[in-house]
């Protein structure tokens, strides 16, 4: 990886961001200039850069020249923008402009556009992958005890419907049973998912989890993340395998993940 010293994030809530900015410090980044969205993102994150930039989802002129009133060339995108937000959105006339133009609107179009308005203006939306990729599991990962053939065997069956629910554009998660599908991710995100597969999977739980990025995954704008309150939805949900797609995926706070694996008895394993 070429050494980057100055970055622009547009950070998006929960714990991502926070870490994305650790990471690249840690690899070399010397000047880190944030955005973030008010309601949304950690404001923990101001003490990780040097600069922030407080603004509302929607204010798409002013991220804009937040990045090149201060000279920013490259910028990543972290942390979701909760799908509420996205339909609360109360765009300026920039952001209205480039609603209309748009035939479909869902994060990967919208996202898109944004990135195609910032290269307009000379900043570059660029995966933030590359300072992330230790914290992403590879081929034969695992916490937590080994899956039983049986689950094994759900793992296989849940991968391949996960990837033909994502290259749908429906969603990236799939909870199985014994080769029956309980629940299958749409709008509602991966936590409710789990909560209804796990209830479905009756009384003994037992269900398999199986995530995968989706077909011609666009990791500028969407990286698939789990961590500790995964695994604790899981954990409620009675939930015993969660598989993850090798390399494609962020695992947040490993240490702590890595605990609550074996306390839960949940086998945390990556499909190659």
């Amino acid at each position: 990886m070429a050494a980057v010293e100055t970055l622009g994030i547009i950070a998006g809530n929960r714990t991502l961001p926070l870490v994305f900015a650790r990471q690249a410090r840690a690899l070399g980044v010397k000047r880190l200039v944030a955005v973030a969205a008010e309601g949304e993102t950690d404001p923990k994150l101001a003490e990780l850069v040097d600069e922030i930039v407080w603004l509302k989802v929607g204010q798409l002129s002013k991220m804009i020249s937040a990045f090149t009133s201060r000279q920013i060339s490259q910028c990543v995108m972290v942390g979701q923008i909760s799908p509420k937000s996205i339909f609360d959105i109360r765009p300026d006339l920039r952001a209205m402009g480039l609603l209309l133009k748009l035939k479909e609107k869902n994060a990967h179009t919208i996202f898109g556009a944004i990135a195609d308005e910032l290269k307009k203006e000379g900043v570059e939306l660029v995966p933030a992958t590359p300072w992330l990729q230790p914290l992403m599991p590879a081929t034969g990962f695992r916490l937590g005890p080994k899956p039983s053939s049986e689950q094994q065997d759900d793992i296989a069956f849940g991968y391949r419907l996960a990837k033909e629910i994502s290259r749908l554009e429906i969603g990236q998660i799939v909870v199985v049973k014994n080769g029956v599908v309980l629940a299958v991710e749409g709008f509602e995100g991966t936590d409710k998912c789990l909560a209804r597969g796990g209830e479905l999977a009756g009384r003994d739980g037992g269900a398999v989890a199986v995530k995968v990025a989706r077909e011609k995954h666009d990791m500028r704008f969407d990286i698939p993340c789990l961590g500790p309150q995964t695994l604790e939805t899981c954990a409620s949900a009675k939930i015993s395998v969660l598989a993850l797609e090798a390399g494609q995926t962020l695992l947040l706070e490993p240490e702590l993940c890595e605990k609550l694996a074996k306390s839960f008895k949940i086998a945390l394993v990556t499909v190659p």
